[in-house]
């Protein structure tokens, strides 16, 4: 019997540099630039959860697109988002995710997966920034900075 496993690589590749970039110091400025960046012909149709990754300098370093979910829920695998995050090198993160419906309230479930993600995350000394709901029209609410997160 040989000794032999599979190889596993982890890579991150910067192609855009961050280092330039402004910080990233409000919540305005964040939800500007999820909707910039959000597809447009989706955005009012079904769920999408990302993650925005930060660096030390609170600099965005990237958005992850996690998952597509249907007209009222999306799922989130944390296995799957913390191997991002610390693939990554993150040390801060924003989650956002979209209401089609344009409901600028956070639901239960969203209160418990924003919950389990920062609990999840303090155990690798990553800070969970906020969770923004970016609302079709370009609205959006911050658990931030409604004293939820």
């Amino acid at each position: 019997m040989k000794n032999e496993v599979n190889e596993i690589k982890i890579s991150y590749c910067e192609k855009l540099g961050f280092f330039d970039s402004e910080p990233v110091n409000s919540s305005n400025k964040v939800a500007e630039l999820l909707y910039r960046t959000w597809d447009k012909s989706t955005i009012g149709m079904h769920e999408t959860f990302k993650v925005i990754l930060f660096n030390n300098g609170n600099k965005v370093k990237g958005i992850y697109q996690m998952s597509t979910g249907g007209l009222t829920a999306v799922t989130v695998d944390l296995r799957i988002l913390f191997a991002v995050i610390l693939k990554s090198l993150s040390v801060a993160i924003i989650l956002a995710h979209n209401h089609p419906s344009g409901t600028m309230k956070a639901s239960i479930s969203d209160l418990k997966v924003t919950r389990r993600i920062k609990k999840a995350a303090e155990m690798f000394d990553i800070i969970v920034l906020d969770h923004l709901l970016i609302m079709p029209n370009g609205d959006y609410y911050s658990f931030g900075d409604n004293g939820i997160l």
